[in-house]
Order: structure tokens, then sequence, then C-alpha cells
């Protein structure tokens, strides 16, 4: 059983324990205190609070603090009124509620204590400021997170600038690693840059309520490779991971240049990406010719994902914005730089960027053509170096790759020469063996073996922008412990003003 389970299973029983002891105190019938939501009636009752209260409790989400507020309210029936007794009832209440109700210094008040006490404006403030907060967090941090995308790498599917829901209920709320946060930041406090978290507590992988990530999903996750980074988000950052800085200049040269920049992260506080999920445990993906296969069968391609097509146009011909809009291709941005180039070389052929809906209804003029764009090592389309990375697999290219099978967990692999190639970060970095290749042969944990079952499932994912974006391909598995969770709504979104066709809509 993991940790985080223990704890949640101890915070429980601390929870009712305490309510068994402050029921008595308070001459309500204690076997009440270990029935779920008649132990909050009967606060509710004893209190005389309005019964519409109680029934507030099964609001989604909101039901959540009316019913840390109804706590908060029995606590102050004790005479607690101080800011930290209610902290001390929100963040503690499995060590707090038992001291309330075994401690011979704590006595049930009553409700003439309650009404009798005021508090000043101040106090006010700072309670409702706080209950904000711990509210906000715990929506944040267990439910739903805002979240904008900052690349194109899922046009048209998803565009920059649109602002998403992601729920991190779709696959089982995270434990976050490092509890001991700043509220409303990720990884760094703006303005001042430094870590928003503090390591003295971590707490291993735990997801409560787990549910399997499907095919196809659109998935936010922690960036895998950024466990370890070149803290220069101009230059490095997750444009060019640490890693492959190693590979361009070698590992002492990186720390020669870079060491005082070199910084580690834990899995929670790795840049949030998001991908497509194609590819889930278990599964054999291979790209042949562009087209992605799963398990030996071709995926159908989304109407809305873009790749690149090459575009011929009879000699003498003048292309412009216009003339393409026609044809129903639109000369799209990215990153400053116009997706409508001249292939080298050839002055009638260019590379366009179109979706697989707006290629099924192009009508092209006599004497155009369109073909598949494939990219090779000889093309003309840069190259960028592919996982796993070495000799054996140099033929590989975005448009064909693989096959490469993804790891699930129970299943056991042979640790052969090729298999460590592309498993050995699973096994040595994700789930933490110590990993020795001694001649030849593998210890792991100072073993010698020829095998290893792994711990966790892992992920295939890959933008709807095949031919520009940061996916697998170059950088591996994804594993399970680094989902954070589904992309579910976009509620806002502009460019040059609102988008307002894409408010508000669902995601595919």
């Amino acid at each position: 059983m993991s940790l985080g389970w223990i704890i949640f299973i101890l915070g429980t029983i601390g929870w009712h324990i305490g309510m068994y002891g402050m029921f008595k105190k308070a001459r309500i019938e204690t076997w009440k205190a270990f029935v779920p939501f008649y132990n909050t009636w009967c606060m509710v009752q004893k209190m005389e609070l309005k019964k519409v209260w109680f029934f507030l409790q099964f609001i989604p989400i909101a039901g959540l603090f009316i019913t840390i507020w109804i706590c908060i309210k029995f606590v102050e029936h004790f005479g607690r009124f101080g800011f930290w007794h209610h902290a001390a009832a929100v963040f503690f209440p499995f060590a707090y509620f038992p001291y309330l109700g075994f401690s011979k210094n704590e006595r049930y008040a009553g409700i003439d204590v309650v009404k009798n006490y005021k508090k000043s404006g101040i106090r006010e403030w700072i309670d409702a400021a706080a209950f904000a907060i711990v509210a906000a967090t715990i929506i944040r941090t267990f439910v739903f997170e805002a979240y904008t995308i900052p690349t194109p790498s899922e046009e048209k599917t998803l565009l920059v600038n649109d602002f998403l829901f992601v729920s991190k209920t779709a696959y089982g709320p995270r434990i976050p690693n490092t509890p001991i946060a700043m509220p409303f930041v990720h990884h760094t406090i703006p303005m001042v840059n430094v870590k928003s978290y503090v390591e003295w507590i971590k707490i291993p992988y735990t997801r409560w309520f787990p549910q399997p990530v499907q095919r196809n999903d659109a998935v936010v996750f922690n960036f895998p490779v950024n466990d370890t980074l070149i803290n220069d988000e101009v230059n490095f950052g997750s444009r060019t991971t640490y890693y492959e800085a190693v590979r361009q200049l070698g590992r002492e040269r990186v720390w020669q240049d870079y060491g005082n920049l070199i910084i580690t992260r834990p899995v929670d506080k790795r840049e949030n990406f998001i991908k497509r999920c194609v590819g889930i445990a278990g599964d054999s993906i291979q790209i042949i010719n562009g087209k992605l296969h799963i398990n030996g069968k071709p995926e159908d391609y989304f109407p809305k994902a873009e790749r690149l097509y090459l575009l011929q146009i009879p000699d003498g011909v003048y292309l412009d914005e216009e003339i393409l809009k026609d044809m129903g291709i639109n000369i799209r941005m990215t990153q400053g730089v116009t997706d409508l180039n001249a292939v080298q070389g050839r002055r009638n052929l260019f590379e366009v960027n179109i979706t697989n809906e707006e290629r099924a209804n192009l009508k092209l003029p006599p004497g155009y053509t369109l073909t598949d764009f494939i990219v090779d090592t000889n093309s003309a389309y840069p190259y960028k170096q592919l996982f796993p990375y070495y000799n054996d697999n140099k033929d590989w290219t975005v448009d064909n790759f693989g096959p490469l099978w993804v790891p699930k967990k129970n299943a056991t692999i042979k640790l052969t020469p090729d298999n460590v190639i592309r498993y050995q970060r699973c096994i040595e970095v994700y789930e933490q063996n110590k990993f020795e290749n001694r001649g030849g042969k593998i210890f792991l944990n100072g073993k010698d073996t020829d095998s290893y079952t792994f711990k966790m499932d892992y992920f295939w994912l890959m933008g709807d922008n095949r031919h520009n974006s940061l996916d697998s391909r170059y950088w591996g598995f994804v594993p399970e412990d680094h989902v954070v969770g589904k992309a579910s709504l976009i509620w806002f979104s502009y460019e040059n003003g609102p988008r307002w066709k894409r408010l508000f809509r669902w995601i595919k």
C-alpha cells in the first residue's frame, strides 16, 4: 500500500475518532460520529444552524468547503475562535479533533459562547482570505486547474492562447510530491525568481481513485526529461533539454559552461505539457510514411490535426495568400515564421501546413498537385535527434519511426542490449533502480539479472500538429506518475481579440 493511501486512511480514522470524543462532550450519541453525512447533520442540529447548510454539502466541489465550514463552526462551539485553531481544523483535523475530543482542558461550551463572541473587522478579512486560499488550493490541486496553450504543437485542435480547464479527477487526483508550496504558482515565484516549494517533505507517487488514460485523450503531463534542466528558458529549459545539450556537447562541457544554471525538479514541479495520448501501456507504436500505426493497424487522422504537404504549382505562376485561401489553405504564423516556404532549389514547390479536414475539402486548380511531405534525414525539413538516440536507430525519422513497445505495469521484459537502450531510463530514473552495466551483464540494485518487471504504466504522446511538435518521438515515454489530468474544456480564447466561436467548447 502506498504512503499516500496510508496517510489518507490514518487521517480518516483520526477525524472520526476525534468526532467521537467531540460528540461525547457535546452530548450527542457517539455512534453517530461514524456515519458519513449523518454526523454533519447532527452537528447542524446541535448548533441550531439552518438546515440548508447540510444539503449544500451535496453540491459538487463547493460542498467540500461547506463541510469544512460546518466543522469550523463546531470547533467554535468548543470556545476556540483563534486563527490557528481554525487552521488546525482545516489542515490537521485528524490530530486536532482528537485533541478537542479527549483533552481534559477542552470542553463543549455551547451556543451562548458563540453568540457572545464578536470578531474584529481585520479578523473577518483574514478568515475570509484564508478560507478562499484553502478552497482555491484544494480545487486547483485535486479537482481542476486552468491551463494556457503556449505553442502550436496541438493546432488546430488547440490553438495558441486557448485557455483550458484540466480535469484532475478524470484519471484520479494525484497527491503533490511537494505538499509544502506557495499557492497559485507552479515551480517559481514570479518577480523574485525563487523556488515556490520546499522539499523537506516528499510524498511518493499516490493517485486516489485512479482511472485509466484512454487512447486519444488530450493529456496534460509533467515534462519527463525536465527532472534536470539548464534553468535558462531563453536558450534551454524545455526548448533544448539538459540531456540534449549533453548529447551535443558532452556532460563535462555542459557542466563547465552551465553548471551554475543546472537544477533538478521533483515530478509535480516539472513543466506542464499537453499532447494527445496516441499509445497506452502495452501498445506497439510505429509510424510508416507519416501514418501512425498502433498494434499493426493504421490509426484514423483527427480532422483538425495538421501536417506538412508539398504543394507544386505550374511554372511561372505567382503564388500569394489570396490564391491559397481560395483553395482552402490558410497561411498561418508559427513562432513568427510563415508556414509557407519555397523548398530549396524548387521555386514552384512549397511546404504548406494544413489540417486533415482542409485536405479532404481541398479544390486544386488544374496543374496544381499536393503530396505528403515525408521527413527523412536528407530532406530540407530540419532533422532532430530522435528517441532513443543511438546509432542502431539512425534510420528512424519523425515520419518513419519504430516499431516501439510502450511499457505496461507488471509486464516483464528481457534485458537485451536493444531493450536496455530503449527502457533504461524508465527502469533507472522513473522507477528509481540502481542500474549498472558491467561488461554486458546488468545489475539492478546490486543484483545480477536478465529481466525486469515494470512498476508503472507508460504512455506515448504526440502533438496533432505532427511536423511542429516536440513530443515522445524526441524524448520518449510518459510515466503514469507524470500525468496531471485530462484537457476538458476551452473556457476562453483570443487572438487580436476573443475567439468567440471557441468559448466553452469541449475538447475532443
